[in-house]
C-alpha cells in the first residue's frame, strides 16, 4: 500500500489526507543495526503436549520478519497468548518462539520477561540479524489498559516499531497504541496486504456483492449485519444465529438456541434489507440432532419439522443449493462465520460445501474470521480464496465503517 491507497483507509485520499507509514519509510531512515520492537498476532492454538498446533499465523508474518532481517534490524519480537489471568505458565511464548526459529531456520533467543531488566538487556545484547521474543504481553497487566508508562517501558525495548497484527489492531493496548506514540511506527506487510483487501472490499466492491454471515450469535455482529443490509446486493445468513432469524419469522426451532433479546434485531436487520431490496438466504433445511456432540444420531429435517427435543447444528442440502445458485453471478464475496458446528464433522458439511463452491466461484472471495479461516483450511481450498483475513474482530469492526486504533496510531501527514 503506498500513499495514495493508504488515504483511502481514513477516507478519501488528498494532499492533506493521512497515510499509513509503510516499511518503505522505516527503510530510508536505515534499518541496520537498529533495533525494531515488531508486534505480531501469534495466537496460535497449542496441542495437548504444550507445542503449537497451527503455524499459519506465524507464517503469515515470516515476509515481514525476513525483510527486517535481511536489512540487519536487530529484531524484537511481541505477541500476546490467550487469555491469561496473571502469569500463566501455559500461555508462555516458549514454545511459540521455539516454532518460529524452526520456521526461519535461525536460533530465536526468549526471555520470560516482557519490558524488565531481563528484557532490556537482552535487547540491547541483540546483533544485526538476531531475534529476540519477550513474553506473553498479557501477563502484565498494563497492555490490555494500554498504560502509558509499560507503553513507555516495551517502547524502549526499540527504536522503531512495526505492527504487523492485524488481528488486534481494534484493541486500544499498549503494545497496539501506546508504544507507536513513543517511537516512530510501521505497518508490516501483513497489514498493509489486509488493509489493501478490505478497504477494496468495504469501498468499492465489484457487484454483484455478496456477503456469507455465520456464527453462533447475532449480537456479536448487528453492526456488521446492519451495515450489510445497507451496501450488499445480497446477504446469507446461517450458522448458530440463522435461528434467531428463522425464529423472528415465526418458524419452529425446536430446541435449537434462539436469542429472545435479538429477536427484533433480527427483524429489524431484515426489515433493513427488505426495503433495501436486498435478497436474504436463510436456511430452508436443516441437519439436526437431540445432542450436541460429534457422534450424536442426526437427520436432515425441513423447516417447521423439527422435534421438541431436536436442534438444528447445520445447514441442509437444500440450504446449500439455494445459496450456490443465489451467489452463481456474484463478482465478490465476503464471508464471516460457519453455517454449522463444522468441528464435528457430521455437522460440517454444510460449511464445507460452501467453502468448495466460493473457491470455484469466478469472483472476488474475500473470507476473515478465524473459524472461517480453518473451514477454508479443511476443505482445503485456501489456496484458492483470494483474500483469507487474519483477523476476526478486526475485519469485522473495519467493514463497519469503525476507525481501528492500531491503525490510526501508524497514520501520519502526507507532507511527513
Amino acid at each position: 500500500m503506498r500513499a495514495t491507497e493508504a488515504g483511502t483507509v481514513a477516507g478519501s485520499a488528498s494532499r492533506t489526507t493521512p497515510v499509513l507509514r509503510t516499511l518503505d519509510d522505516l527503510d530510508r531512515r536505515g534499518l541496520h543495526n537498529r533495533r525494531v520492537l515488531l508486534r505480531v498476532d501469534f495466537n496460535v492454538p497449542l496441542d495437548g503436549a504444550g507445542q503449537v498446533a497451527d503455524t499459519s499465523r506465524i507464517e503469515a508474518s515470516l515476509p515481514t520478519v525476513r525483510w527486517l532481517l535481511d536489512r540487519g534490524a536487530r529484531l524484537v519480537i511481541m505477541s500476546h497468548l490467550g487469555r491469561p489471568k496473571g502469569r500463566e505458565e501455559r500461555f508462555s511464548l516458549s514454545p511459540v518462539a521455539r516454532k518460529l526459529g524452526e520456521l526461519l531456520g535461525q536460533p530465536v533467543a526468549f526471555v520470560r520477561d516482557v519490558a524488565g531488566p531481563e528484557a532490556q538487556s537482552a535487547a540491547r545484547a541483540l546483533v544485526p540479524g538476531h531475534v529476540l521474543m519477550v513474553e506473553n504481553l498479557r501477563f502484565e497487566p498494563g497492555e490490555t489498559k494500554n498504560d502509558p508508562v509499560f507503553a513507555e517501558r516495551l517502547s524502549e525495548l526499540g527504536e522503531y516499531y512495526v505492527n504487523d497484527a492485524f488481528g488486534t489492531v481494534h484493541r486500544a493496548h499498549a503494545s497496539i497504541v501506546g508504544v507507536p506514540s513513543f517511537i516512530p511506527g510501521a505497518a508490516g506487510f501483513l497489514l498493509e496486504r489486509e488493509l489493501r483487501a478490505l478497504t477494496a472490499l468495504r469501498d468499492h466492491p465489484e457487484r454483484p456483492y455478496w456477503a456469507i454471515i455465520g456464527g453462533a450469535k447475532v449480537k456479536d455482529k448487528v453492526g456488521l449485519l446492519v451495515r450489510l443490509a445497507e451496501v450488499a446486493d445480497g446477504l446469507v445468513i446461517g450458522g448458530g444465529m440463522a435461528n434467531t432469524f428463522l425464529a423472528a419469522q415465526g418458524h419452529n426451532l425446536g430446541a435449537s438456541r434462539v436469542e429472545a433479546e435479538a429477536l427484533d434485531t433480527a427483524r429489524d436487520i431484515l426489515d433493513r434489507a427488505e426495503k433495501a431490496g436486498i435478497p436474504v438466504v436463510l436456511p430452508q433445511d436443516v441437519v439436526a440432532a437431540t445432542a450436541f456432540a460429534a457422534d450424536a444420531p442426526h437427520r436432515v429435517a425441513a423447516l417447521d419439522d423439527l422435534r421438541p427435543d431436536e436442534m438444528a447444528l447445520d445447514v441442509g442440502p437444500a440450504t446449500v443449493s439455494a445459496i450456490t445458485r443465489a451467489l452463481a453471478g456474484a463478482r465478490t464475496v465476503f464471508w464471516n462465520g460457519p453455517l454449522g458446528v463444522f468441528e464435528f464433522d457430521a455437522f460440517a458439511q454444510g460449511t464445507m460445501a460452501v467453502a468448495r463452491m466460493l473457491a470455484d466461484l469466478d469472483a472476488t472471495v474475500v473470507v476473515g474470521g478465524g473459524d472461517s479461516l480453518a473451514a477454508v483450511h479443511k476443505a482445503g481450498v485456501v489456496d484458492r480464496i483470494s483474500h483469507a483475513s487474519t483477523g476476526g474482530g478486526a475485519s469485522l469492526e473495519f467493514l463497519e465503517g469503525k476507525v481501528l486504533p492500531g491503525v490510526q496510531a501508524l497514520m501520519v501527514p502526507a507532507s511527513e
